[in-house]
């Protein structure tokens, strides 16, 4: 296939890029390169044929058009998004800017491509979003693609409203869609703002381990490698105008997230003390949901996938390519943001 991947220089866009490129598809990675993206993450495949990079943003409609004409994609990934729920919570219009009004250009801009084209069956317009648009759960019960919207912050709002956008544009337009929500991703190459590079690069630093509240918060972690598998599953072989819960089947909570990851450290880095002494608990973010917890059902049953990396496993590999990557992750330092408290209680 020919991809148009919007956000190809981030977390998860990265992945989705080296992987396509490994699969023999042609890759157009269109990105504005704000404060999370890093071109460093795409050196394995800069220099390949298949592979070419775009500096542009999803809000230029004109910008979006000549990529369109240019490269005649078969297919949209849109995984370009403000993502960071601490930031979203000190600047909301960022996230309503780019989530909301950067899904409804590139849509226009998708659907004028797709009726210029005659309106080809073979088209798709693929967007990646977050469970977090379900809201929070009890102790009990799973996402499943028929649960009700409940967003609770101004991150996951944002990616309801886009996400809402994009099923309006298949029903009112024709316009060929599927649709994934994602559980919690970590792995190489993860921006360190998130839980998982944060605790790994403090514990290599012997900073304090900050955990929100008490810690009991509970996440569905899915390794970023796998994540990519199953978005280039979905836009090959997934059904048009349907949505696939995307799960890691690896659920635990922060607390013991971060004990995990100081029982690697304690392994691959070992100090004089155990790392799990260094954590530290803080006031919790405004709104914070409780649990999230994904039900996988449809995704596997439909087009065989199921996670391939454990959370003991994809652990051990994070913290291993932090350690081995010091390079990429110094650089990142500082930039607006890293190394501070975001979200704070108001």
């Amino acid at each position: 296939m020919k991809l148009l991947v919007t956000g190809g220089a981030g977390f998860i866009g990265s992945a989705v890029v080296r992987r396509a490129i490994a699969e023999g598809h042609q890759v157009v990675n269109l990105d504005a390169l704000t404060y999370a993206a890093c071109l460093e993450n795409l050196a394995e495949v800069d220099d390949n044929p298949n592979y070419t990079f775009l500096e542009a943003d999803i809000r230029d409609r004109a910008a979006v058009d000549r990529a369109l004409a240019d490269y005649t994609p078969d297919a949209v990934m849109h995984l370009a998004a403000e993502s960071h729920v601490d930031r979203s919570i000190d600047e909301p219009g960022a996230f309503i800017d780019t989530n909301v009004t950067g899904t409804f250009v590139l849509l226009e801009a998708a659907r004028a491509y797709w009726q210029g084209k005659g309106r080809p069956n073979w088209f798709r317009f693929h967007h990646i979003s977050t469970d977090e648009v379900y809201g929070s759960l009890g102790p009990d019960g799973q996402f499943t693609e028929d649960t009700p919207y409940d967003p609770r912050s101004p991150y996951s709002a944002s990616k309801a409203a886009s996400d809402h956008l994009v099923r309006a544009w298949a029903e009112t337009y024709g316009l060929p869609v599927v649709l994934t929500n994602c559980s919690n991703n970590y792995g190489p190459y993860q921006f360190p703002e998130k839980l998982v590079p944060v605790t790994i690069l403090n514990a290599l630093a012997e900073k304090p381990l900050p955990i929100y509240g008490d810690g009991s918060n509970v996440r569905d972690w899915l390794y970023v490698e796998d994540h990519a598998e199953a978005l280039l599953l979905v836009v090959q072989k997934g059904q048009v105008g349907r949505s696939y819960n995307v799960g890691g089947e690896n659920e635990c909570t922060n607390l013991q997230l971060v004990q995990k990851l100081c029982g690697v450290l304690d392994r691959l880095c070992p100090r004089e003390t155990p790392y799990n002494e260094l954590i530290t608990f803080v006031s919790d973010r405004p709104g914070h949901d409780a649990r999230y917890s994904i039900d996988p059902t449809r995704i596997r049953e439909e087009l065989g996938w199921r996670p391939s990396v454990n959370i003991d496993e994809g652990l051990m590999k994070t913290v291993q390519w932090y350690m081995d990557n010091e390079t990429w992750w110094r650089a990142l330092q500082n930039r607006k943001g890293v190394g501070k408290r975001l979200g704070t209680p108001v």
